[in-house]
């Protein structure tokens, strides 16, 4: 089967499509064959090794320990390990697998769920790890209760675009933050209100929001939290390695007892109930994937330089079969 590795830290050209051996499943395995799959951020700092201390996390100092890139998936069961109980041959599924940029992945039985039969492949490809990075993101914070104001910095990624509508579903008014051509499909995914970052800093205007969520932040920690109502919180999901460290170590020092909250965002984890709550979403029509462009498994090259060469909208996915 054809499937992408990479040797040796470097720019997008160091992905090599070659073939190997086409796996089997064991006990709690499935074996998938893969239709599409999509890019996250951690794909690309996987291959490239930086910064350095991700090397720390993922191993291989000099050249990589896992060659194979690639989380997300959706396709189709092809075989199921002895002690396989939910999926069948031929069931239609999406999760994570390690490695999913090839024609056929294993994936634990409890890392995927059922696709709903009204999206494609694609579509169900763009979902995983972000949708499930913005679900527990926001359940971290609590329940979000109808009417509260939330504001996503970062609101056009595909954390972000699955951010806004997760929090719409939940019953909040969404303030989404984004560049100025990012504006309408903020708005087409159910923002309330759009704020142009690159015309308007949200945190000198007098509105205050019950949760701001910044998945690439650029203020200060008191400065976020100077815009937040008396109750509310701040969740740093990213941005420059001084924000991201602010956060983590002084979060807590400059959180107020009972007040104002300033957090760092958690790692997601892969859990198969958040999953088949995603499959609800996306059945009930109340999260649609923003697919910025798809590419063939040959032109994966091609489709890193794009997500690196510029902000793209919500997800970019790669197409297997």
């Amino acid at each position: 089967m054809k499937a992408i590795v990479h040797t040796q830290y470097g720019p997008p050209h160091v992905l090599k499509l070659v073939e190997v051996e086409k796996p089997t499943p064991q006990d709690n395995q499935v074996l998938v064959k893969v239709h599409a799959a999509s890019i996250n951020a951690g794909d690309t700092f996987a291959r490239g090794g930086k910064p350095f201390l991700f090397r720390f996390f993922t191993g291989g100092f000099l050249k990589p320990k896992n060659t194979r890139l690639g989380s997300d998936i959706a396709g189709q069961v092809e075989a199921v390990g002895e002690n396989v109980k939910q999926f069948r041959p031929g069931d239609e599924v999406f999760g994570c697998a390690r490695g999913a940029f090839a024609e056929y992945v294993l994936a634990r039985e409890a890392y995927l769920a059922f696709k709903p039969t009204n999206i494609s492949y694609e579509q169900a490809a763009a979902v995983p790890w972000a949708a499930l990075v913005a679900l527990q993101t926001i359940r971290y914070a609590g329940e979000i209760q109808p009417g509260q104001k939330v504001l996503i910095q970062g609101a056009s990624g595909g954390v972000g675009s699955f951010a806004i509508q997760i929090v719409k579903a939940f019953g909040a008014e969404v303030t989404a933050v984004c560049s100025t051509r990012n504006q309408e499909m903020a708005r087409s995914i159910g923002a309330d209100h759009v704020i142009d970052y690159t015309r308007e800093d949200f945190t000198r205007n007098p509105q205050r929001y019950d949760l701001i969520l910044a998945i690439n932040g650029y203020h200060s920690l008191s400065t976020y939290k100077r815009a937040l109502n008396p109750q509310g919180m701040y969740l740093c999901g990213g941005g420059t390695i001084s924000q991201i460290l602010q956060a983590r170590l002084f979060g807590s020092f400059v959180s107020s007892n009972g007040g104002k909250q300033v957090r760092m965002m958690g790692s997601a984890k892969i859990i198969q109930e958040d999953l088949v709550f995603l499959a609800k979403l996306l059945k009930e029509g109340k999260i649609i994937p923003v697919i910025d462009g798809s590419y063939p498994l040959s032109e994966i090259v091609e489709a890193f330089r794009y997500i690196e060469g510029t902000h793209a909208q919500g997800k970019v996915v790669i197409k297997i079969t």
